[in-house]
């Protein structure tokens, strides 16, 4: 066991206060992908393949050939996996079950807020989404939760009355004093960083990626701070294990470094047991909700590594997760919607839903 440094940033005196929180098994390898040893690169390689359920276009017709063998397995395995029910066709269901109870939104941004773009510097939400969770945030405390780097997303976003927990959940701030209206504890903004003492090796892996991949045509690597992310998005699947191999011969350098996979994307982050189901549960009992029953968290995400915070809804029987997908997947979301266009209706329906239920109050 650790502890791990939290600065906590007083409103009122604009004092910092520093202090710890105990991380379990911090250098615990987490690896869910084999970095040393060459004979899993074919791991490898059908991991991403898995992770990624849109490929590159191309012009030859052996890569064809190869799109379409990897898209029909895919249709293979989603065929065998149930769809979980539509959260709009669900939604008096969820409505329901959250009467009574504070809801919490978490909110992924990439694929979730914004669709999934090649050039991940231009995966820009619309106007109709910024001012859809600028009203959600009027009704409920909410969060954005993200690989990217905090400073990144809240770029995006540009709503200072909302948390933003950037690089995996690492990285979290809350608004300012005047934008809080539900915490329930503390009058402290939060400030979290739960790696600080990987920046450097963070900076310094970054380096050596950037100038390692550069060979490889479509790479990206981006820093996002306390984790880096190398996008594939835009690389020939015939380069994709090149491009393993470029990462593994970095990565084996570092051991405190461990590696897991997103939609087109390798994701490196340190090996502290910290994700976005961590971040949930510390953003929770931030707002004062650590122990209540009366407290109903949504989180709705696309990616592997939301998983983490569907788990944690599942397993504390509060809230649900909801997962955006068009194809059915191993999840642990209880709903599903599609795309952000069905997002967007979903959390207008949950803003309208709520003015609807205040109104009904106020009469009475």
């Amino acid at each position: 066991m650790t502890k791990q440094n939290v600065v906590m940033a007083d409103s009122k005196s604009g004092m910092n206060m520093s202090i710890t929180v105990q991380v379990t098994n911090p250098y615990k390898i987490l690896t869910e992908l084999e970095i040393n040893g060459g004979s899993r690169i074919n791991a490898w390689l059908d991991s991403m393949r898995a992770s990624s359920p849109t490929h590159a276009k191309s012009t030859t017709s052996s890569q064809t050939n190869t799109m379409n063998t990897t898209n029909d397995h895919e249709h293979e395995q989603s065929s065998l996996m149930v769809r979980q029910p539509s959260a709009l066709k669900m939604f008096d269901q969820i409505t329901n079950a959250s009467k009574g109870k504070q809801i919490v939104m978490f909110l992924d941004y990439d694929g979730t807020l914004s669709p999934i773009v090649e050039d991940p510097d231009r995966a820009f939400m619309s106007d109709e989404m910024r001012r859809t969770v600028r009203d959600v945030a009027r009704y409920f405390p909410t969060a954005i939760v993200s690989g990217r780097c905090r400073d990144k997303v809240y770029s995006f976003v540009q709503l200072a009355e909302l948390y933003y927990a950037g690089s995996h959940g690492m990285d979290i701030k809350g608004p300012p004093q005047s934008s809080k209206k539900y915490k329930k504890g503390t009058n402290r903004a939060v400030l979290f960083q739960a790696a600080s003492e990987f920046l450097p090796m963070i900076d310094e892996v970054y380096k050596e990626l950037v100038e390692k991949t550069k060979s490889t045509a479509g790479a990206k690597v981006e820093n996002n701070k306390f984790c880096l992310s190398v996008h594939f998005r835009c690389v020939d699947e015939k380069k994709w294990s090149e491009l393993a191999q470029q990462v593994r011969s970095v990565l084996k350098g570092y051991p405190k470094l461990r590696l897991t996979q997103g939609r087109k994307v390798l994701e490196i982050r340190p090996t502290i047991k910290w994700d976005k189901g961590k971040a949930l549960e510390f953003l929770l009992e931030s707002l004062g909700f650590a122990n209540c029953t009366d407290v109903f968290p949504v989180y709705i995400g696309d990616d592997r590594t939301d998983e983490d915070a569907f788990k944690v809804l599942r397993e504390r029987g509060q809230g649900f997760g909801i997962l955006v997908s068009k194809i059915p997947k191993d999840t642990n979301a209880s709903y599903a919607l599609q795309e952000p266009s069905e997002v967007k209706d979903f959390l207008n329906r949950l803003v309208e839903w709520k003015r609807l239920s205040l109104r009904r109050q106020f009469k009475i």
